[in-house]
């Protein structure tokens, strides 16, 4: 498919690896709405930016724990833009809470994690799913972890999370198969991120000793590679790991 001229969403997109996929649609040649939970400011300076490179982007406020917030974004974005052809599902939350203290990982913390991470993805593409299907060639782009490939990350409740919208993806790429395809980028320690700050010092440096490559993930290979799953057009229900090369994901 042909980016220019399409219209995609990022969730989470002013900050980390939601910045760095924004840029990347937009030098492709998509024009960008940037979602948002409190950081207006970011959002709005992220926005100016890509309007004065010559794209029309918008921000646009998301709590996607909120059902009526997540209506509100579809149809703000719809509004704003007039369509939508691709959705980038990035935005989480995470809390670092070592896997043996079990104790301290509250039915509250789950549900904060499942609902941003999981229940969100699910609610937005649902959202979106009649606009993307209407010119056959929507895209989907679910950013999960390498936590949900291989029990680690920063608490059993996030590698939950993670490894379900894995499989979320594999659902959503039948069932809005052939009008839209669903893919997922996995990554794994991505240092300099706030969520990168949120993981136990021990669990980072795990997973820089583990890495064959000797680097964690870069945010300009995850933002390259959902730029190239979006040029695709025969590729769908795949997740592909950007974490330097760690064995325990090398499926």
């Amino acid at each position: 498919m042909d980016i220019n001229g399409k219209v995609a969403l990022v969730t989470g997109g002013s900050g980390g690896i939601g910045e760095a996929i924004t840029k990347a649609l937009a030098a492709a040649g998509a024009d960008v709405a940037v979602s948002y939970v409190a950081e207006a400011a970011r959002a709005g300076e992220l926005v100016e930016a890509l309007r004065m490179a010559g794209r029309r982007s918008h921000a646009v406020q998301l709590d996607q724990r909120d059902p009526q917030s997540i209506d509100a974004c579809v149809k703000a974005v719809a509004g704003h833009f007039g369509r939508i052809d691709i959705l980038i599902n990035n935005a989480a939350w995470n809390v670092g809470i070592p896997f043996k203290e079990l104790d301290a990982l509250t039915p509250e913390i789950w549900d904060r994690i499942l609902e941003t991470n999981l229940r969100g993805p699910f609610l937005l593409a649902r959202g979106f799913a009649s606009e993307l299907r209407r010119h056959k060639a929507g895209r989907i782009v679910n950013i999960a972890s390498i936590a949900g490939v291989a029990p680690g990350g920063s608490s059993i409740a996030y590698a939950v999370s993670k490894a379900a919208l894995i499989h979320l993806t594999h659902c959503l790429a039948v069932t809005l198969s052939p009008e839209v395809t669903v893919n997922c980028v996995a990554p794994g320690l991505v240092e300099g991120t706030r969520m990168a700050e949120r993981v136990p010092e021990a669990m980072r440096q795990m997973a820089r000793a583990q890495s064959v490559l000797g680097r964690t993930g870069s945010v300009d290979d995850i933002a390259q590679l959902v730029v190239a799953y979006c040029r695709m057009d025969s590729v769908t229900g795949q997740t592909i790991v950007v974490d330097g090369g760690n064995p325990m994901a090398m499926h």
